[in-house]
């Protein structure tokens, strides 16, 4: 789970901003932006020692004096489940394309010279794996030892061919 994803998916919702300086604010998110710049209304402001107490009908928040964010359970159920619906439609599209490392299948035959997938992200050709292919088609970055089997493997699917 990314952090900005988080964010982003508790806009509306209650949330805890802690700062450096141990100040924490209270309020509903309204915005968050890439430097996680938080806008927040209704909103409790309490003081370092926890003595004094301010209501103000907004604050903005820079993003480089947060400490750390509190944000409700449902908000990470809810990412949690975005997330698994966005990966089992990236595992969808990618076996409808059929494309990938070691390339895909055409009447029960292995097809080599597939150079890409959707987003232009695999690669096999006739030449074996390419640098392009160290990222797969899920936008998974693979080590060195699978890519050297993928290639070996490539390179006896193309030999065959």
């Amino acid at each position: 789970m990314l952090p900005l994803s988080l964010l982003k998916t508790a806009v509306g919702h209650p949330v805890l901003v802690e700062l450096k300086n141990g100040e924490t604010y209270n309020g509903h998110m309204v915005q968050c932006d890439t430097w996680m710049n938080i806008h927040l209304r209704e909103v409790i402001c309490t003081s370092k020692d926890g003595d004094r107490f301010w209501r103000m009908p907004e604050a903005y928040v820079r993003g480089n004096t947060i400490k750390y964010i509190r944000v409700p359970d449902e908000v990470i159920d809810k990412v949690q489940e975005e997330n698994f619906k966005r990966d089992e439609k990236r595992r969808h599209q990618v076996a409808e394309d059929g494309a990938g490392v070691a390339g895909r299948l055409e009447d029960g035959e292995m097809v080599a010279g597939e150079m890409a997938d959707a987003e232009g992200q695999a690669g096999v050709g006739k030449e074996g794996v390419g640098k392009e292919a160290e990222v797969g088609a899920a936008g998974a970055v693979y080590n060195d030892a699978p890519l050297r089997l993928a290639q070996a493997s490539c390179q006896e699917l193309c030999a065959h061919a």
